[in-house]
């Protein structure tokens, strides 16, 4: 199993959009890339923490590839905008690729380096170390409804 953790907007519809793909095992919203470990919802939106949202994806390297993962990511969210995507705007709705490893760098830098071709130049997608990623709690809390 692997690991990847994308920002893309507002988690909630990139998270369903995941949890359909083949390979998928399991799909979380958290926040990642800020200041702290922790951090809520409220603090969040303050656009002082310096966190974004993020979908955490758990998968089957041997059904979809992190590649095939990137690509996906692309395609479903506007990579060309900062700090914005449809309605939402502020730092946490930016285009970012959280890394885990050296070989997910490598992979995210040659995904967005095509993307960006295509696009002529206007990706805005930063690619990031993993740092301070916690669960969203209200997906915590959702989660523990359901049980």
């Amino acid at each position: 199993m692997e690991i990847a953790v994308l920002a893309l907007g507002c988690f909630w519809g990139p998270e369903i959009k995941f949890s359909k793909i083949n390979g998928v095992i399991k799909t979380e919203v958290g926040y990642c890339g800020g200041n702290s470990s922790q951090t809520t919802y409220k603090e969040v939106c303050t656009g002082s923490t310096n966190h974004a949202e993020v979908v955490k994806i758990d998968f089957d390297e041997k059904v979809i590839t992190y590649e095939e993962i990137l690509k996906i990511f692309f395609e479903i969210h506007d990579p060309t905008t900062l700090n914005s995507q449809g309605p939402d705007f502020g730092t946490q709705y930016r285009s970012e690729i959280f890394y885990l490893n050296d070989n997910q760098k490598k992979i995210a830098e040659d995904v967005l380096d095509q993307v960006n071709k295509k696009l002529s130049g206007k990706v805005v997608t930063k690619i990031s170390l993993l740092k301070n990623y916690c669960i969203a709690e209200e997906y915590h809390q959702k989660y523990l409804e359901k049980r």
